[in-house]
């Protein structure tokens, strides 16, 4: 994998952190700015509604600019999102700063994923996605669970000026890192806009966009409201949250790249065995979330599942939308988000509901078995390998 692409993910880091470390932070925000955890949660939607908006329509309006300015300038719109987030003691200034900093990532990774696919070999796009995702699945690891630790001991606002700080190294490497070069290279002779945003009326494509949206969905309904079920369910101290947040992240890790070495050629394979794994798994969680070795494995595991299986839906979106070559990496984009805006919202509405804290892990379960219902009944597009796709 050429280097470019390493500096793609460590700007993909930076950006993941800030992403996903509210599932540490929801409550110290709430108390801090008089909110409830379930509205505190809004925060996390705010954000993908962000990224589901902002994807295609800044990849559009950037697909002509100079890719490596275009990289930088997301980067640095993204790092003072977060300086004026941690400096709010309003609520809802705290949500619009969440929605500009989406719509920095979404333009960055729009464009990241588009120039991820093209600094590979056609058939290498699974394998230059997981990279770009490590990126994601390390936040996950590290950042999430060292910003829950900075947040426990200095505060949430600590938090999002770390974010900010770390986007400067990134900002560098894309700097130092990513060629000059215009986004017209791909597409000189290639389709006009108009024939890229046609590509979404392609059923194919419509179809894996909405089940990778279904699995981030669940994935996220849970990975929001871990932060309850670890101290109040399992019974555990604050400073397990991190330790609960590393390792889903290390699973997810595990999982983007097996699914990076078999989501080219065996898409079928991957979501015929995780798929019923995943769906056994969140309920599984719920019913054994009060014992601390069953709840850590099983994040672990459920870590590992999803991102297996969201990781091979997305990869199938950019090939799926090969005719839209500056476009692909926005659908893709927005397909994760709209399962990130979606999860978030289904989850908040069952912690009011008898099953408290564990709700979100019910829904999660729900989520996973509508994905799959969905993806049996159209099996013979889902399953398609790339080997397959070049022939047919």
């Amino acid at each position: 994998m050429p280097l470019p692409l390493y500096l793609l993910a460590m700007a993909v880091f930076a950006m993941g952190t800030s992403e996903f470390m509210l599932a540490g932070l929801l409550p110290d925000i709430a108390l801090d700015l008089d909110v409830t955890v379930g509205t505190a949660g809004m925060l996390t939607s705010a954000f993908a509604i962000g990224m589901v908006v902002g994807a295609p329509l800044v990849a559009a309006l950037a697909r002509d600019w100079p890719r490596r300015s275009s990289l930088l300038g997301f980067i640095l719109a993204f790092a003072s999102a977060h300086a004026m987030g941690a400096l709010t003691t309003s609520f809802p200034v705290l949500f619009a700063t969440r929605i500009v900093a989406a719509l920095a990532n979404a333009g960055f990774l729009a464009v990241a994923l588009t120039a991820a696919a093209t600094l590979v070999s056609p058939d290498r796009k699974g394998r230059a996605l997981a990279v770009l995702l490590s990126g994601t699945t390390v936040a996950v690891i590290a950042g999430v669970p060292g910003g829950s630790v900075l947040g426990t001991l200095l505060g949430w606002r600590a938090t999002f000026w770390a974010v900010a700080a770390l986007c400067l190294p990134a900002a560098l490497g894309v700097l130092k890192g990513i060629p000059r070069g215009r986004g017209q290279e791909e597409t000189a002779g290639g389709p006009v806009l108009r024939a890229e945003l046609a590509q979404l009326t392609r059923p194919p494509l419509i179809l894996v966009m909405l089940l990778g949206a279904l699995v981030n969905a669940a994935t996220f309904a849970s990975f929001t409201f871990l932060a309850p079920v670890v101290t109040d369910t399992a019974g555990l101290g604050e400073l397990w949250i991190p330790v609960v947040l590393v390792l889903f992240g290390a699973g997810s890790f595990a999982g983007v790249t097996l699914a990076g070495r078999l989501s080219d050629r065996r898409p079928g394979a991957v979501i015929a065995v995780g798929g019923p794994l995943l769906l056994i798994g969140w309920p599984a969680l719920a019913v054994l979330a009060d014992e601390p070795v069953a709840l850590f494995i099983l994040v672990f595991v459920q870590g590992a599942l999803s991102f297996a299986l969201g990781g091979t839906l997305i990869t199938r979106v950019l090939y799926e939308a090969a005719g839209a070559p500056t476009m692909a990496g926005s659908y893709a984009t927005a397909a994760l988000n709209v399962g990130a805006v979606v999860g978030p919202l289904v989850a908040a509405t069952t912690l009011s509901t008898t099953a408290g804290n564990l709700g979100p892990l019910w829904a999660s379960g729900l989520l996973v078995a509508i994905t799959l219902l969905t993806a049996f009944r159209f099996r013979a597009v889902v399953a398609v390998g790339r080997t397959a796709e070049v022939v047919r």
